[in-house]
């Protein structure tokens, strides 16, 4: 059963991932901010009900967001434009039409306490301004009474574009010693892997209504930010890469050390068991994610 899916966002790392995984659903309107003959800019929210009208979409996937997590705390009321009262519209014209609406939401929707992975019914706690307006984004679409997949994750790159791996190889070439944060824990998940999982369950709750809801998406496994890059310059090195700073010189500090005007939650980690029951799916430990990107980003 062919769909015709409007995606917004396109031009953003999820974005260009979904572009090709959702290709095999059918037909794909995909647009972004500056879109032209169809308008697609969540500043202005309540003209997106003309595109979804226009487009009559089976399937609306919304991968666009405010996503710069410090300037958000002063430009509160922007970051809820695009982040709860876009997405609301959008659940509304998808309830609408009995459209799928398949969101994207955060890790940042909890308080970041304590060491166990967090599943879909714990208590939320944001602790920033981006984290409140994605959850309230989130209770927009549940409240429309839409068809829809809140799918939550964290710490996502993709080989296109900036990413941490990319900046910790840049400052290991120019640096003597490095400082990398080592108390906030989380699973660093590909752009790629967001968008399969996506296709995939979209095809499932299209043939299974009852699969709809919201599901936390993270790869297998977990890390911290330390961790983390001392994973990306050792596989530099070996690679015989630039890298000017020594193994024992990428310093662990604490989270407090590196002040910032948004509070990070400190355990990231998400439970993904409802997602993989219900879709029967494996996800993959995050170094396979972050070596296939290294391998694509810095090709020999």
């Amino acid at each position: 059963m062919t769909a015709k899916v409007l995606l917004f966002g396109k031009g953003g790392q999820v974005g260009w991932e979904l572009q090709r995984a959702l290709a095999v659903l059918g037909d794909v309107v995909a647009l972004d901010f500056d879109s032209t003959e169809l308008h697609a800019d969540f500043t202005r929210p309540a003209a997106l009900a003309d595109t979804v009208r226009s487009v009559r979409p089976d399937v609306i996937v919304n991968a666009a967001a405010h996503t710069a997590v410090d300037k958000a705390e002063s430009e509160p009321e922007l970051a809820h434009t695009l982040n709860a009262e876009a997405p609301r519209v959008l659940a509304d014209e998808a309830a609408a039409l009995g459209a799928l609406l398949v969101h994207y939401s955060t890790d940042y929707v909890f308080d970041g306490s304590g060491s166990t992975p967090r599943d879909e019914r714990a208590p939320t706690g944001p602790l920033s301004v981006y984290g409140r307006t994605k959850l309230a984004g989130e209770g927009a679409i549940r409240a429309s009474g839409c068809r829809h997949l809140i799918l939550r994750t964290s710490w996502v790159y993709a080989a296109r574009g900036g990413n941490f791996a990319r900046t910790m190889l840049r400052l290991a070439a120019e640096r003597s010693e490095l400082k990398v944060i080592d108390d906030q824990f989380g699973a660093p998940t590909g752009a790629d892997l967001l968008a399969d999982v996506t296709a995939h369950a979209i095809r499932a709750v299209r043939a299974n209504a009852a699969l709809a809801g919201t599901y936390h998406c993270v790869a297998a496994g977990e890390t911290n930010w330390h961790a983390y890059a001392r994973y990306v310059i050792d596989w530099a090195r070996a690679r015989g890469l630039p890298v000017k700073v020594a193994p024992d010189a990428v310093r662990a500090v604490p989270t407090t050390e590196y002040p910032t005007p948004a509070r990070r939650p400190l355990n990231s980690r998400l439970d993904t068991r409802k997602l993989r029951d219900a879709f029967q799916l494996t996800l993959p430990d995050w170094r396979e994610g972050v070596q296939r990107m290294l391998e694509e980003a810095y090709p020999r």
